[in-house]
């Protein structure tokens, strides 16, 4: 087990034992946070740069690798350095069960608009039309992580990196390309935007370039937005049922996708 290292609260040096802590406060105003170990495991697996990672117990952190994340688990042995409880609590603003945090690299911008405009694409772009929920963004970049799709943009005035955000999203934010943009930026592609008085969307098939949009949890599709759109799609809702969650939005239409995928 790594020596623990002080706590920097207290100013207490303990020789090269300090550096991840030095490290943490240097990149901490513009790094990733990951926190928790699910968004650590996530991160390292889809290979984010990770420059400092911290625990209360490695032994525990450790044990859940092997059981949980055996892939990756000799690169989070190698990252993990312990910390007292106290000082962790510092590192972040509310603590996770794991007791795990860590600083990632977010990727370029350049990167990430590269990958959302190349064409042909194999996978939708899945569009939040200025969300306001940060634990809706989360959950909808975890979905299309796992339906693999090209990314997530966000408009408004969400920002998709909130730390908020990348915790509802278990830290794969680095499986897919995630941006925020301009409506009139959007990747290129037909644009298929969800709402109620669209078409039933099990009458069409989503091609693999569609880009997908999906409005405001309380207003719906914006203006200009919905003027870009070049096919209204809705999902099937019992009458007086008012609304899904987004993200039940989102994963019902990638499913629909999925089952016609090439």
């Amino acid at each position: 087990m790594n020596d623990p290292v002080s706590d920097p609260v207290s100013g207490a040096e303990d020789g090269p034992t300090d550096a991840p802590l030095r490290t943490w406060r240097r990149l901490a105003d513009t790094a990733v946070l990951l926190d928790g170990f699910h968004a650590l495991k996530h991160a390292v697996r889809f290979g984010a740069d990770v420059p400092v990672a911290v625990t209360a117990d490695r032994t525990a952190a450790l044990a859940l690798a092997d059981d949980l994340a055996p892939d990756v688990r000799d690169r989070l042995a190698d990252l993990l350095q312990e910390v007292p409880q106290e000082t962790y609590r510092t590192l972040v603003p509310r603590p996770h069960p794991t007791a795990v945090a860590a600083l990632a690299v977010r990727p370029s911008r350049a990167a990430q608009l590269a990958v959302l405009a190349h064409t042909p694409r194999t996978a939708p772009v899945v569009v939040l039309d200025n969300p306001r929920n940060l634990g809706n963004a989360g959950a909808v970049i975890r979905l299309a992580a796992g339906f693999g799709a090209t990314g997530v943009v966000t408009t408004g005035t969400l920002d998709p990196w909130h730390p908020t955000v990348v915790r509802g999203g278990a830290g794969l934010h680095f499986a897919t390309a995630v941006e925020h943009l301009e409506v009139a930026d959007l990747p290129p592609g037909p644009l298929f935007a969800l709402d109620p008085e669209g078409d039933d969307i099990r009458g069409l098939k989503l091609p693999d370039d569609a880009v997908l949009a999906f409005g405001s949890e309380r207003s719906g599709l914006s203006t200009e937005l919905r003027a870009r759109a070049d096919h209204l799609l809705s999902l099937p809702m019992r009458p007086q049922v008012s609304s899904y969650n987004l993200a039940t939005s989102v994963a019902m239409t990638l499913y629909h996708w999925s089952l016609g995928a090439s």
